[in-house]
């Protein structure tokens, strides 16, 4: 049983999709990413190269120094947070500054509209 369940856990930490199933991630030293998903927090290395594709493909959006957030997936802003998720009661949450919040707003102006 223990190792069906180790498993299990293996291929989510193996086979999560960045772009489809994190909400935000955060940049650490030498490569080490965070990323925070509905249920989970990974932290995984990453080459220079992948680390820049996720942020040239425009999906990611820098919220702070080491911060980016997955623009398909925000859900609302409010009192200085961006939301992920609205779903039960633990929201997934990043804090944001009022003028990287307007300036996120306006790049998702023309993509779908966001709740206030």
């Amino acid at each position: 049983m223990m190792n069906v369940a180790t498993g299990e856990v293996r291929n989510l930490y193996e086979n999560f999709e960045v772009e489809k199933d994190i909400f935000y991630f955060k940049v650490g030293a030498l490569g080490l990413i965070s990323f925070h998903g509905r249920n989970y927090n990974i932290k995984k290395s990453l080459s220079d190269e992948q680390l820049k594709a996720y942020i040239k493909s425009g999906q990611f959006i820098k919220v702070s120094g080491s911060c980016y957030v997955n623009a398909t997936k925000i859900m609302s802003f409010a009192d200085g947070r961006i939301s992920f998720d609205q779903l039960g009661s633990e929201t997934k949450q990043v804090p944001v500054s009022k003028w990287r919040q307007n300036q996120i707003k306006t790049l998702l102006s023309a993509r779908k509209p966001i709740a206030m």
